[in-house]
Order: structure tokens, then C-alpha cells, then sequence
């Protein structure tokens, strides 16, 4: 097993109302990267309409391929995994990024876990090898709550990823993309793999491992897993997150399946040769489209948007409300920066998370959780609710006591309000 740094290669009743170029937050939601910039406007096009803009054409994919520039990545190979659905990845690469020097008796630790679209980039500039700026650069960094003047802050792009971690992207034996054969994976193969990772790092133990939406789910299982093999986990803060999927999370979640696996562009998942504008970033776009959905609150986007028509369209006339331009705005950027396979296969990771499974129970395994432990709600979630919050936070034994953020947003608010969950972390870690 080795890390490397590779070298980068290559008048209608409507009308009656004010219409609005619609301002579009800079933050892809929970699942993305980006920081959060009020009042950042679509730009009308030529006929005076937001949809008359040009755009350029979406690749078939938006992963971090082999020969890409790197950026700030660095990688492990950590061998080959046997998989807990079955199944076997013979080699498996890590793609990761590190802040701040690890002290001499490696205490100081910090692992940082995103969630479904984001990456490794947690904190750092735009530029080659990162489409977008770091996804949590107001949590991360010198001062900041998790200070890497005082931390040494490893954060990994999860296994079946797409931003350089081996996924359906990757290539497989055969020289050729995994695509659609890729395996079904679970959280505990992610957290395998990042075990692994840490092992190769010379990491002992954490200090805090932190995560929020599916990053919360594997710092749940990395509160059980990381001391059964040997690796001491301090303290853990689990942020938007649940111990286990829920019926209405895999509901919300099917649509969004069902929507990638039919775009006649999808091909079974062998996209990957395919000609810019020739891959499945329509069915990718309506997923992330209903994903952003839950992410945001019904209050929220009745406040920006109502029944505001789009800039100079006209809905009585095949035009848009300005909430479907907004949808649509997320959803070209995530087709232009992500995976569709990697969104299917992390998604089905999601929907197979039960902390309880083989342990008898969601209480039973939340009550061998050794670490301090650190919960956080949004009061207005309505994917990961509060509820699922308080059920950590009752049965973990050494959990303080639930905190709760305060935001219109919903879940997204673990993103956008940082200057609520920042004191939060910072008291935690004293």
C-alpha cells in the first residue's frame, strides 16, 4: 500500500405580479460544495428571459478522472475490500486532502466527512482539480471552529465516489470504467476504507470525527467501528443525520433513482465514452432537483419565490415560475460536476444505513458508543428531522445534551448556518 501525489496530466393575469431573475444561493445545497452568497442573480439572456442564456455543454460526466488535475489531493492505495452485501473491489484508491501538521504524539486528529455530493475539498479556492470552492470553509481552517492552526483535519472523498476515491468511474480491471457493474456498497464499506486510509496515514486514534447528513451517518459507524479496529475515537459530532434510514427518506429517494436509471442517455451505466451532451445529466438534474427539494424548507421557498414568474417569462405561455428556474439551476450544476452512477450507488449506500443491524438494535448499538458525543438538529429538517437527532443524543451515553439549530432553511442549514453550529463545535472541543 502506498500514498502518492500524481502529477496532473492533460399581460397575462400572471404579468399582473413583478416578475424576478431569480437570485440563486452559490451553495449546491447539503449534499454539494460552495459557499453560501445572498443575491447572486441569474443573468437575463438576449431576448430578455433567463432561459434564452447559452450555455455550454455538459460533459457525461463530471468526475475526477485519472490523468486530471489533482488540485490539493493527495492518494492511498489501501488494498482490496470484501463487501459487506458481497462482492470485491481488488484495489481500492483514496483521494484526500489534509490541513495542519499532526503533533508528535498524534493526538490532535480531526476527520472530516461530507456528505452525498460534496468531496474532499472542505476548505480552499476554486481552481485546477476543484470546480468549487471548499463546501464548509467557515467551519475549516486557521481560527476557524475546527482550527487547523491547532488540528491536523484529513477529510476523504468517500469510497464510490466520483472526485478521485475508487467509484463507478474508476477504472476497473478491464481497463475500462466500472460504470453500471460497479458493486452495491454499504456506509460500513466506506468507513472500512477510511479505516484503512487512516491506518496508512499512521493515524492512531481521532479526536473528533465529524460529519453531517451521510457524513453523519459514517461518523455513526465510525463511533462503533474505528475502536473495534484498534483506532480510539475521542469524540464524535453527528450533524443533521439519523442512526437509521427511514421510510420517508427512501421514499424521497426513489423518484430520484428511477429518474437517472431511465434517461435513455444512462445506458445501463456505460456513459462514460459518450459525447458532451450525450450522457444522462437530464435524469441526473430532475434526482438533484427533487433531492434540493428536501433539502430546503416549504417556508423558505414560498418567502424567495411564491408564484413569481421567472425573469421575462410568462407561465401562462410555457414559461417557468421562478422556484422551477431555481430547481433547474441546481440541477445543471450539480450534471456539470458529479457522476450519475456515483449518485446512485452513494444514494443506495444511504438507503442501507442501520446502525442497529447485526447489533441488536438502533438503541442497543447506540448505547456501545464510547465517544463524546456532539448531536446537532435543524429545526426545520424535514429530510433528517429532529426527531432523529433527539434518538442519538437520548441513547448515546456520553452525548451532551441535544442542540438545536435555528434556521428557515431546513436541512441545508447545517451548511448555511454556520455561525450557529460553529460555537457549538468549538464549546465541544474546548
Amino acid at each position: 500500500m502506498a500514498v502518492t501525489t500524481p502529477k496532473a496530466e492533460h399581460g397575462t393575469p400572471e404579468q399582473t405580479l413583478r416578475t424576478a431573475s431569480v437570485p440563486f444561493s452559490v451553495s449546491d445545497d447539503a449534499h454539494g460544495a460552495g459557499r453560501r452568497e445572498k443575491g447572486d442573480v441569474a443573468p437575463a439572456g438576449p431576448a430578455g428571459t433567463s432561459r434564452a442564456r447559452s450555455k455550454p455543454p455538459v460533459p457525461a460526466s463530471g468526475a475526477w478522472r485519472e490523468g486530471d488535475d489533482p488540485g490539493r489531493r493527495q492518494f492511498a492505495d489501501v488494498g482490496s475490500f470484501e463487501l459487506e452485501a458481497g462482492g470485491r473491489l481488488p484495489a481500492v484508491r483514496v483521494a484526500y486532502e489534509t490541513w495542519g501538521t499532526l503533533n508528535a504524539d498524534g493526538s490532535n486528529a480531526v476527520l472530516v466527512l461530507h456528505a452525498l455530493t460534496g468531496d474532499s475539498h472542505v476548505t480552499g479556492e476554486a481552481g485546477p482539480g476543484h470546480v468549487t470552492s471548499g463546501w464548509w470553509a467557515q467551519m475549516v481552517g486557521p481560527g476557524r471552529p475546527i482550527d487547523t492552526d491547532r488540528y491536523f483535519v484529513v477529510a476523504p472523498n468517500a469510497l464510490g465516489g466520483c472526485q478521485g476515491t475508487t467509484g463507478p468511474s474508476s477504472t476497473a480491471d478491464d481497463g475500462r470504467p466500472w460504470g453500471g457493474s460497479f458493486p452495491y456498497i454499504t456506509t460500513r464499506d466506506q468507513v472500512a476504507v477510511e479505516i484503512a486510509l487512516t491506518r496508512e496515514l499512521g493515524i492512531r486514534s481521532w479526536d473528533l470525527v465529524i460529519g453531517a447528513s451521510m457524513g453523519g451517518l459514517r461518523v455513526l459507524e465510525w463511533a462503533l467501528l474505528g475502536p473495534e479496529s484498534g483506532i480510539a475515537v475521542r469524540n464524535v459530532a453527528a450533524i443533521a443525520t439519523t442512526a437509521q434510514t427511514g421510510g420517508d427518506q427512501i421514499a424521497w429517494a426513489h423518484p430520484q433513482l428511477a429518474a437517472i436509471r431511465v434517461d435513455p442517455r444512462f445506458r445501463g451505466g456505460d456513459y462514460y465514452d459518450a459525447a458532451d451532451d450525450d450522457g444522462p445529466h437530464t435524469g441526473l438534474g430532475i434526482a438533484r432537483q427533487i433531492a434540493h427539494t428536501t433539502y430546503r424548507t416549504g417556508y423558505e421557498l414560498d418567502q424567495r419565490f411564491g408564484r413569481l414568474p421567472q425573469g421575462g417569462e410568462d407561465p401562462f405561455a410555457g414559461g417557468r415560475f421562478a422556484v422551477q428556474s431555481y430547481l433547474e439551476h441546481h440541477g445543471d450544476k450539480l450534471a456539470r460536476r458529479f457522476d450519475a452512477n456515483s449518485y446512485l450507488v452513494l444514494t443506495e449506500s444511504m438507503l442501507s444505513h442501520d446502525l442497529g443491524r447485526d447489533r441488536g438494535g438502533v438503541e442497543g448499538a447506540l448505547s456501545q458508543i464510547t465517544a463524546r458525543a456532539l448531536v446537532v438538529a435543524v429545526d426545520s429538517d424535514r429530510l433528517f428531522p429532529p426527531t432523529q437527532s433527539a434518538r442519538l443524543a437520548r441513547w448515546i451515553p456520553r452525548a451532551e445534551p441535544l442542540r438545536i439549530v435555528t434556521s428557515d432553511v431546513g436541512h441545508d442549514g447545517f451548511l448555511v448556518e454556520a455561525d450557529q453550529i460553529g460555537p457549538m463545535v468549538s464549546e465541544f472541543l474546548g
